[in-house]
């Protein structure tokens, strides 16, 4: 599975033994051990050795595992960029990344591994496209929690006020043909409340969602995943344009609809993701 094929990523605090444990049961497609926000300052070093040995470990399969690591200006990022270098990580992610030139320092000193780089900062939607074209670069986070306290937004089940922001990430990531995953829900026992971000999320062009909770990993897997109804029509899709080929015919008609090669290309696209 290649990131941009991820749906579902989960956040684990990466001291918490009997969570990490846990994840490797469960039906996310990527897991990503934290070392930043959730886990407190005087736990830090724990985190980052229990991160490493559990890469070491194994057993993450078919799952991609994650390390998220300290921002730049912490006392522990260096030492968290080496554990990234030591541990057998699919990837990084790196918080708070504001310029293309934070993105190509961490890229620089982590082995060759993909960075996912959150855009939690007015000045990183600002730089999204810069950051997102950074070679290593191999995705876009959006970090909504603390973009929403820096732009000093209110509350809205919609995030309406984050819509700017959210088609700005996607339309950086796009630009640069690299995957775009959407922020949490803090809402955690809400389900009701992920599907409706999920579903959001999945319309303005994410590729998947980061998670807190893994209640919340099912709800967002069926949410980005193409369903029956859908792998439907992109069959009768494209089969209705090579028939019109077969004819000579450079277009096709289905549904009502004109068919080009243009939807073809994403009927195959989103088949592939199914």
């Amino acid at each position: 599975m290649t990131i941009a094929q991820l749906k579902s990523l989960l956040y684990l605090p990466a001291n918490r033994a009997s969570a990490v444990a846990k994840a490797r049961t469960l039906a996310c497609d990527a897991v990503i051990l934290d070392l930043e926000d959730a886990v407190q300052p005087d736990a830090k070093d724990e985190a980052r050795t229990a991160a490493v040995a559990a890469a070491h470990d194994g057993g993450w399969e078919p799952r991609a595992l994650f390390l998220r690591i300290n921002a730049a200006d912490t006392a522990w990022h260096e030492d968290d960029l080496a554990a990234a270098r030591t541990g057998s990580f699919a990837g990084v992610v790196a918080p708070k990344i504001d310029t293309a030139a934070q993105a190509q320092a961490i890229v620089a000193q982590i082995g060759g591994r993909p960075l996912l780089a959150m855009i939690e900062t007015p000045r990183g939607v600002l730089n999204a496209a810069a950051i997102a074209a950074v070679p290593g670069v191999a995705g876009l986070v959006a970090g909504l929690a603390d973009l929403a306290k820096a732009l000093n937004t209110r509350p809205d089940p919609q995030r309406r006020p984050l819509i700017y922001a959210m088609s700005a990430i996607v339309l950086a990531a796009r630009a640069a043909d690299v995957a775009c995953f959407d922020g949490v829900c803090t809402d955690v026992r809400n389900i009701a409340s992920l599907r409706a971000e999920a579903a959001q999320a999945r319309m303005l062009g994410f590729d998947g969602k980061t998670l807190i909770h893994p209640g919340q990993v099912d709800p967002c897997n069926e949410i980005f995943a193409p369903s029956a109804e859908e792998r439907a029509d992109a069959q009768a899709l494209i089969a209705a344009y090579e028939a019109a080929l077969a004819q000579g015919r450079g277009v096709a008609t289905w549904n009502g609809q004109l068919v080009e090669v243009l939807h073809v290309a994403q009927a195959r696209a989103m088949l592939a993701r199914a």
